[in-house]
């Protein structure tokens, strides 16, 4: 028999950063503590915000990007983005994220296809605040609780 379905509801939210100081902050939105290898999390740049060159060598990652404008490396490759956007980077790839906005937070949702230990990575690191405009972000994807 399968096991029954996990839900992760607004309200149990928590974002975190991978290291004290990041501009960028990431909330696990399912992965394998909710039985899943791979792992959801919604990621927020803040305005000129980006994360470090990082690979992950076993795992494909797509970001599908909800509102912003921003650049991604990729190895040799630089291609902008946009709110509606999908980029999917192939295992082994060394890449960066980076908002372009100097007012504005970037949003993506972030599928890593498997884990490889990335959602431990980031529930590990230091809580970070967030604020209803982050919540938001999600839109119909996680309503409300008590809305359906």
């Amino acid at each position: 028999m399968a096991e029954p379905p996990s839900i992760t509801r607004r309200g149990e939210i928590t974002f975190h950063h991978i290291t004290p100081g990041d501009t960028v902050k990431l909330a696990v939105l399912a992965g394998p503590a909710t039985g899943s290898p791979t792992t959801v999390v919604l990621e927020v740049w803040e305005p000129g915000g980006s994360q470090p060159p990082n690979s992950h060598p076993e795992s494909s990652e797509t970001f599908v990007v909800l509102s912003g404008v921003a650049t991604a490396h990729s190895d040799r490759d630089v291609v902008s983005l946009e709110a509606g956007d999908t980029l999917t980077l192939m295992p082994g790839s060394v890449h960066r994220i980076v908002n372009q906005s100097a007012t504005e937070r970037l949003y993506t949702l972030t599928v890593m296809q498997a884990d490889g230990g990335f959602a431990d990575l980031i529930t590990r690191g230091p809580r970070a605040d967030f604020d209803e405009r982050d919540l938001a972000a999600l839109g119909a994807v996680l309503p409300a609780t008590g809305t359906r």
